[in-house]
């Protein structure tokens, strides 16, 4: 079991520990409106900011990333299809859990480089622009995917972003050697 107050050097989050939505939000259900999700984010990256710098705070935030998608592929996704079977799984459980529309726009033959894009992203779509790029827990997210897909580390970038102007965040992936 995750324990949230005790040692956490020692702690790894699993998938188990979400706990039982259903039996826990008998009334309220598993959604929750995009601004309490927002609320909490913004405000931890905020926190993380001020208390280690803005750099730190965005690898923090990969890294978050990365874990969650790592157990997200594995508990909500059939990691032995085809790539392009894969890929349409995969697109239609970011819409059903309304993290956004994923589309491929780009792919190697390998699969080492990619580029996609993801249309109302529950990060970033309808934020005022800042000219900067905000969805790096998506850059740690899509990175923990393809890595338990491929076997392999990829370094994800965003390199479009609603808050720098754009209306879909694109990404650039590559697989590390």
């Amino acid at each position: 079991m995750f324990k949230f107050l005790s040692d956490a050097a020692n702690n790894s989050f699993k998938w188990e520990s979400l706990g039982d939505v259903g039996q826990g939000r008998r009334n309220l259900g598993g959604e929750m409106p995009v601004l309490v999700y927002r609320l909490f984010q913004f405000t931890m990256r905020d926190v993380l900011n001020k208390r280690y710098g803005s750099d730190e705070a965005v690898e923090i935030f990969r890294r978050a990333g990365e874990l969650a998608g790592e157990e997200f592929a594995a508990n909500m996704l059939d990691v032995s299809l085809p790539f392009d079977q894969f890929v349409a799984q995969l697109q239609q459980r970011l819409k059903d859990v309304k993290v956004g529309i994923l589309r491929l726009e780009e792919v190697s033959a390998d699969a080492s480089k990619m580029v996609l894009s993801v249309a109302e992203d529950l990060d970033c779509s309808g934020l005022p622009i800042t000219s900067e790029v905000v969805c790096n827990y998506d850059e740690g997210f899509i990175a923990g995917i393809l890595k338990t897909y491929t076997g392999k580390s990829y370094e994800v970038r965003e390199v479009d972003c609603w808050s720098k102007g754009d209306r879909v965040c694109r990404f650039t992936a590559k697989a590390e050697k």
